[in-house]
C-alpha cells in the first residue's frame, strides 16, 4: 500500500483529508508541527508528502530544505489560496506541486497519483530507450538520474520530467502549455509559473555541473526549447 504523510496543523482538515485518502488505498501519518513531521520524513520510506506551508514550531519551507538534503520525495506543498509567492518560493526549494488551500480532497489525490506515476517511472522495466542524450546531457530512463559531462546532476522528480521531455525533443520550443500536461498532468492554469520555477531550477543545477547558462531558452511568448549548439556537444 502506498504510504503519505500528511503534514497540516489544521486537525480537522488532516482528519477530512486522511480519511479521503485511506477510502482511495493510501495509509496515511499525520503530523501537525514541522519538528515532528521532519522527524518522520526522514526516519520511514513515504510514497510521497503533503506539506503546509505554515506550521508551527517550523514551517514547510524550513522542513522541505532539510528533507531535500537527504531525499527526493514527491512533496505537494499546500498554499494559501491566491499566495503566488508560496507557490514560487516552494517550487525552488524543490517542491513538485502545489495546491492552493482549501483543496479538494479529489483533487489532491489526482495530484497525488500524477507525481507518483512520475516517481515510479524508474520502476518500470517497459522503457525501450535506458538513456537519453544531447551533447554532454544524459538521461537515464531506468533510475531517473541526470549527468552532464558525467557529473551527476541531482533533480526532483518533476524537474526530471520536465528535462526528459526538453533532450527529447532538443532543438525545438516546447510551449508551457504542452509542457505542463505532459510533466505536471494538468492544465495550465493563469499565473501558474510551475514550468518557468522547474526549468529556472533545472538550469541552476546544471549549470552548476559546467553546461552554459543558455542551455535551455526561454523563447518569449512561445515556451522553452533544449539548445543543441557545438559547444555544448563537444562537437
Amino acid at each position: 500500500m502506498l504510504k503519505v504523510l500528511l503534514i497540516d496543523d489544521d486537525k480537522e482538515l488532516s482528519q477530512l483529508l486522511s480519511e479521503y485518502l485511506q477510502t482511495e488505498g493510501f495509509a496515511v501519518d499525520t503530523a501537525y508541527d514541522g519538528q515532528t513531521a521532519l522527524e518522520l520524513a526522514l526516519k520511514n520510506p513515504y510514497s510521497a508528502i503533503v506539506l503546509d506551508v505554515m506550521l508551527p514550531v517550523r514551517n514547510g519551507f524550513d522542513v522541505l530544505k532539510n528533507l531535500r538534503q537527504h531525499n527526493q520525495t514527491p512533496v505537494i506543498m499546500l498554499t494559501a489560496k491566491g499566495d503566488t509567492v508560496d507557490r514560487v518560493i516552494g517550487l525552488e526549494i524543490g517542491a513538485d506541486d502545489y495546491l492552493a488551500k482549501p483543496c479538494d480532497p479529489r483533487e489532491l489525490v489526482a495530484r497525488i497519483r500524477a507525481i507518483l506515476r512520475r516517481a515510479n517511472q524508474k520502476e518500470s522495466s517497459t522503457n525501450s530507450v535506458e538513456r537519453l542524450s544531447s551533447g554532454k546531457l544524459s538521461l537515464h530512463l531506468g533510475t531517473r538520474t541526470t549527468a552532464w559531462d558525467g557529473t551527476e546532476v541531482p533533480l526532483t522528480g518533476t524537474e526530471f520530467s520536465v528535462l526528459e521531455i526538453l533532450v527529447r525533443r532538443a532543438g525545438q520550443v516546447i510551449s508551457k502549455d504542452d509542457m505542463t500536461e505532459q510533466a505536471l498532468n494538468r492544465k495550465l492554469t493563469p499565473y501558474d509559473r510551475s514550468i518557468d520555477v522547474h526549468v529556472s531550477n533545472i538550469r541552476k543545477k546544471i549549470t552548476a555541473a559546467g553546461s552554459s547558462k543558455d542551455l535551455i531558452i526561454n523563447v518569449r511568448g512561445a515556451g522553452y526549447m533544449l539548445t543543441m549548439n557545438d559547444d555544448e556537444s563537444g562537437s
